[in-house]
């Protein structure tokens, strides 16, 4: 049986294309995740959990079902595992073949090592910008002063976390920032780009 799996991504939230696609390759039964890669994708988890011997998990494109290449092997695993296949409609990618199998690691290993440089490319952009003296991150939507008001305000025990957010007109998530970067500079909210950048710029 051929069993689908689609998934949203972040620069494409619609799964229609990849829905059509696997609709014409005769896929009837398919599962569906509505956030990015980074969640648990139990949609995935399910469609896997179900496989059986002799089915074929069904993708649009290789990137729907991992997110490393670590990831994939693990998924690889599993569904061996199960005595299924893994098949791409975009890629010459059947596992139902040790040739499939192969390609199919060869190819993540490529996509991650896309994905390692695209970040070090990234990162030498933000390391010069920083060098020639501009910000990373958005802007600040309140000024330094306004920060230092809204925190005086807090310590003066007269105004709730969300008095605050309607006082400056910012949403709570700023006023909890604000609070965090006076109190407890390690917070992660707190940590900025420059921490991450740090060894990049000693070098």
């Amino acid at each position: 049986m051929l069993i689908g799996y689609a998934r949203v991504s972040t620069l494409d939230q619609d799964t229609a294309l990849q829905l059509d696609a696997l609709r014409a390759a005769n896929v009837r039964r398919v599962y569906q995740d509505k956030a990015s890669g980074v969640g648990d994708r139990p949609q995935l988890q399910a469609a896997i959990a179900g496989l059986r011997p002799g089915d074929s998990l069904v993708v649009w494109k290789l990137d729907r079902i991992a997110r490393s290449l670590s990831d994939l092997l693990g998924i690889i695993g599993r569904v061996k595992a199960s005595q299924a296949s893994i098949r791409s409609l975009t890629e010459p990618i059947d596992t139902s073949s040790p040739i499939g199998e192969f390609t199919l690691q060869v190819l993540g290993a490529v996509a991650q090592l896309e994905r390692s440089m695209i970040r070090e490319r990234t990162i030498a952009g933000q390391v010069a910008a920083l060098q020639r003296g501009k910000s990373i991150g958005r802007p600040r939507i309140l000024s330094p002063e306004k920060e230092n008001q809204l925190y005086a305000e807090w310590q003066s025990g007269q105004f709730s976390k969300a008095e605050l957010s309607r006082r400056y007109n910012v949403g709570t998530v700023v006023v909890y920032r604000v609070i965090h970067e006076h109190e407890r500079p390690d917070h992660p909210w707190v940590r900025r780009s420059r921490p991450v950048l740090g060894k990049y710029l000693k070098g």
